[in-house]
């Protein structure tokens, strides 16, 4: 997930060096949507994790 969240980085940066407003604002949202995801999926297996099986 957080391949597709540079992947859409990556769109927003060309969209925007060639001038795409609409597209910019389109792929950068996504892009903050997955980093957010990809956050809250990486804190909760972090803590899930970390438990014993005793």
């Amino acid at each position: 997930m957080l391949y597709w969240t540079f992947v859409f980085l990556v769109v927003a940066i060309v969209a925007a060096i060639f001038g795409f407003g609409g597209l910019v604002s389109a792929a950068a949202g996504i892009a903050k949507i997955l980093f957010f995801i990809f956050l809250i999926l990486f804190i909760v297996s972090f803590f899930t994790g970390r438990r014993s099986k005793a």
